[in-house]
C-alpha cells in the first residue's frame, strides 16, 4: 500500500501536532474534531503555529507552506476519512471514548484503509475486539511534542496484517522520524519504563532521600544526559556487565528481589560477555571501541555546549 491520504480524528494538541508532521512530509491530510467549527479552529491554529515554528526557526524553511496547502479541515468524521489510507485516531486516552470514535472510523473509511491509534498506555488487543476488521488496526504512538520527538512505537495486536505494519513503518519514515515495533502490553515500552522512572523518583521523594529538585538535577545531569545517544542497553555495555551485575547484587541486598539482577544480564556476565570491555554485551559488539568512545566524547561535549547556549529551562516560582 501506498500511503498518499491522511486522516487525523482529534484534533488537538497531540493529534494537531501528528497532522502537521504529516502534511509537512507531503501527505495530504484532513483533520476532524468534536465537531466543524472545533475542527475549523484547530486548523487555524496549526496553520498560524507552522508559521511561527518557522519564524523561530523551528521548522526548516517552507514547512509553513506545505501545512497550509496540505492540511485541511473536515465537517465531520466521516467526511475526513472516506477517501483516506491512513487514519489516525488521537482521541483521549480513555477506552470509552476510543472505542466509539475507532468503530465510526471502521464504518466510514475504506475496507482497504489501515487505522493506528495514538494511545500510549491501552493494550490494543483490547481497542480491536470490537472492531469488524482488526487485521488493519495497531497502534501508531507518536510522542508529545509530535512536531518534534523523533520516535514512535508501533504496537501490533495478534491480528494485526504485516502489510498494516508495513504501510505504517513506511509512513513514518516518510516523515524522517524512527519507529520501533514493541509487543502489544500496556504502557508498551515508552511508558513503561517512563512511568516507572517517576514512581521511583516519587519514592526517593517520599524516602526523604532527596527533594524532587535535587532528583531533576541528577537525572537530568548524570544519566539522562546520555540517553539522548544512547538507550538502557547501550550504556551498560559501555559501563561494563559485571559492574552491572556487581551493583544489582548491592541493590538487592538492601531494597530486596525488585533490584536483583535480571536474569538476561546475568546470563551474559555468566558467559564471559561484559560489553565493550570483552567480548561484546546487550547491543554493542566486540571490537575497537574507540570510534565508539570518541563518539560518546563528542557528543556529550556538543551537548554541553548547546544547554549552554539555552541557559536554564524557565520555570514557574512556587508560591
Amino acid at each position: 500500500m501506498v500511503i498518499a491520504q491522511v486522516a487525523v480524528v482529534g484534533a488537538g494538541y497531540m493529534g494537531g501536532g501528528i497532522a502537521q508532521v504529516l502534511a509537512m512530509a507531503g501527505l495530504r491530510v484532513t483533520i476532524a474534531d468534536a465537531d466543524a467549527q472545533t475542527t475549523q479552529r484547530h486548523l487555524e491554529r496549526l496553520r498560524r503555529e507552522a508559521s511561527e515554528f518557522e519564524e523561530q526557526g523551528l521548522f526548516d524553511p517552507g514547512s509553513a507552506a506545505l501545512v497550509e496547502s496540505n492540511l485541511s479541515a473536515a465537517a465531520s468524521l466521516e467526511e475526513a476519512v472516506a477517501e483516506a489510507d491512513f487514519v489516525e485516531e488521537a482521541v483521549l486516552e480513555v477506552p470509552e471514548v476510543k472505542g466509539p470514535v475507532l468503530l465510526a472510523i471502521e464504518a466510514a473509511a475504506r475496507p482497504d484503509a489501515v487505522i493506528g491509534s495514538n494511545t500510549s498506555t491501552l493494550p490494543i488487543a483490547g481497542l480491536a475486539e470490537q472492531l469488524k476488521h482488526p487485521e488493519r488496526f495497531l497502534g501508531v504512538h507518536f510522542s508529545n511534542p509530535a512536531p518534534f520527538i523523533p520516535g514512535v512505537e508501533l504496537i501490533a495486536h495478534a491480528g494485526t496484517d504485516e502489510a498494516s505494519v508495513v504501510a505504517a513503518e513506511e509512513l513514518v519514515a516518510r516523515t524522517g522520524k524512527l519507529s520501533a515495533r514493541v509487543n502489544d502490553k500496556a504502557g508498551f515500552v515508552l511508558n513503561r519504563l517512563q512511568y516507572v522512572l517517576l514512581k521511583e523518583a516519587a519514592t526517593l521523594v517520599e524516602e526523604g532521600v532527596a527533594t524532587a529538585e535535587d532528583v531533576d538535577i541528577i537525572v537530568r545531569t548524570t544519566f539522562g544526559y546520555r540517553l539522548p545517544f544512547f538507550g538502557p542497553f547501550a550504556i551498560a555495555d559501555m559501563a561494563g556487565l559485571d559492574v552491572y551485575a556487581a551493583g544489582f547484587r548491592t541493590l538487592a541486598e538492601h531494597y530486596g528481589e525488585r533490584l536483583a539482577p535480571p536474569a538476561v544480564l546475568t546470563e551474559l556476565v555468566d558467559g564471559g560477555h561484559y560489553g565493550v570491555k570483552q567480548d561484546g554485551g546487550f547491543v554493542i559488539p566486540a571490537g575497537d571501541a574507540a570510534p565508539l568512545v570518541a563518539y560518546r566524547n563528542r557528543a556529550y561535549a556538543r551537548l554541553g555546549q548547546l544547554l549552554r547556549e539555552l541557559g536554564p529551562a524557565p520555570a514557574a516560582t512556587k508560591e
